[in-house]
């Protein structure tokens, strides 16, 4: 099955624009684990394993600029936030969970050609 031409009108550039944060690592495993509902801060960094908090701000500040996520901040002492996706970040689960489903199914099928490439080239 032959993908769609996205070279068309400018199309590429759009895609690029929306791909380039909803295709890093953190921000797919971020959506990912807010797929399960509301979360604090220390409870997504919890989850996400490897994430530094650095990363993890700078992520959910990207989701949240670009609609996926929304972050409520709660007038407590010490304040509360917590964060859920939007409808725009619930939509954005099905191909993030398809494209993950695809690479665990095919984890050792990548690792086999990239021995094969290893060996021919060393």
């Amino acid at each position: 099955m032959k993908p769609p031409d996205l070279h068309l009108s400018g199309q590429c550039q759009v895609a690029n624009d929306v791909i380039s944060l909803v295709g890093d690592k953190w921000s797919v495993l971020v959506v990912s684990t807010l797929g399960n509902g509301t979360l604090r801060f220390s409870e997504i960094k919890r989850a996400v394993e490897g994430i530094s908090q650095k990363m993890l701000t700078t992520t959910l500040r990207g989701l949240e600029r670009d609609g996926y996520v929304t972050r409520t901040v709660y007038p407590t002492v010490p304040p509360r936030v917590d964060y859920e996706l939007t409808e725009l970040g619930f939509e954005l689960l099905e191909p993030v969970s398809a494209l993950g489903n695809w690479a665990i199914a095919n984890h050792a099928r990548v690792l086999a050609a990239r021995r094969a490439y290893d060996d021919r080239a060393g």
